[in-house]
């Protein structure tokens, strides 16, 4: 079923909500509490059915097995009952919940994906499907009336940009996809999941970063003998992470190459509709933490933002929560605001 309506009300005391969040490796399902506004304890992670545990398979059937996969949980003792579903998607979603792609789902190419319409069909109570940075972004949009655009540097970099109490897309759910900016035209630039060259994604990302590693490692191997790095068999982004936090030269010379197209893709967005304020999701973000910030705003400044001071271009970027509930937390409080919306409506 349809749920009319943008602006929502408070919060209906008792109102359940669940709550999933489909990535390209996990799936999270929780319950969001809507008088309390948080999760209730007990989030379940469970591997996705998609591209991960099943390469080789057409895109099709593995659609199908997401499908099949959120339904099926859904219905789980504890999950069933529930006022709604919101489901946090990641790729580009319309306005009518359909998954128009999903290259770390399901990989590259199959048809548009009418997935609200699918679980509708199959549950019964509304059923909400966004892009799962667009539910990110309620968790930090909800409460704060400064317009500010989300960024996660996880296995891929996504966006959404919040402003005047929506996030910024168009009916289509174009929109909020950094990551697939091209950055580097030349013909031998890294691939990046979707199977294009150069993207943002495929150069600043927690896997553009471990292949930027890989890369030095090779051009500079005395660098990389010295590094903590080079005594680890096959040093993974948790490692890389660490030796960052520790100060290792060449890690961080390593991170801070990558950051470059990343700080020009933030000066783009500041150029072009004057968003001051980013903030920083995403594992590997947030696994280097504070330094991750001081490198980022470093190069901002070093990049210059039109109009800005050094001082302002080095206060844009903050950290986002030490957690990975973002995507959760702002579907319940989305799913919550049009529960709202549509009970009013009814009641008018």
């Amino acid at each position: 079923m349809g749920l009319p309506g943008r602006d929502g009300g408070p919060a209906r005391a008792g109102r359940r909500i669940t709550v999933m969040d489909v990535g390209g490796t996990t799936l999270r399902v929780g319950t969001f509490d809507a008088g309390a506004g948080g999760l209730l304890p007990g989030v379940r992670r469970t591997p996705v059915d998609g591209l991960a545990r099943f390469p080789g398979e057409p895109v099709e059937a593995l659609q199908r097995r997401v499908v099949e996969q959120i339904a099926r949980e859904a219905g789980r003792p504890g999950v069933a009952g529930a006022d709604g579903l919101c489901v946090a998607f990641a790729g580009p979603v319309d306005r009518d919940g359909a998954v128009r792609g999903a290259p770390t789902v399901w990989g590259g190419g199959g048809g548009v994906l009418p997935l609200r319409e699918l679980l509708a069909a199959r549950l019964p109570v509304p059923v909400l499907v966004v892009n799962d940075l667009t539910a990110a972004a309620w968790r930090y949009g909800a409460a704060s009336p400064e317009p500010f655009c989300l960024l996660t540097i996880s296995s891929g970099i996504g966006n959404k940009v919040f402003r005047g109490g929506e996030v910024l897309l168009d009916d289509e759910g174009h929109g909020g996809e950094l990551g697939h900016w091209t950055y580097d035209r030349s013909p031998d630039a890294p691939r990046c999941d979707c199977g294009g060259r150069g993207h943002l994604g495929a150069l600043a990302s927690g896997r553009g970063v471990l292949a930027a590693v890989r890369r030095a490692a090779l051009a500079d191997p005395a660098g990389y003998a010295r590094s903590a790095l080079g005594g680890l068999p096959e040093p993974g982004n948790p490692a890389i992470a660490a030796a960052v936090r520790a100060g290792d030269p060449f890690a961080t010379e390593v991170l801070r190459g990558t950051l470059v197209p990343l700080a020009a893709a933030i000066g783009g967005v500041f150029a072009s509709i004057g968003i001051r304020r980013y903030v920083l999701m995403g594992g590997f973000a947030l696994a280097v933490g504070e330094r991750y910030r001081e490198l980022l705003a470093a190069e901002l400044v070093r990049q210059g933002c039109f109009g800005l001071t050094d001082a302002e271009a080095g206060a844009m970027v903050v950290l986002g929560a030490d957690d990975d509930d973002h995507g959760l937390i702002g579907a319940g409080l989305l799913m919550d605001r049009r529960l709202g919306a549509a009970a009013r409506e009814v009641a008018v």
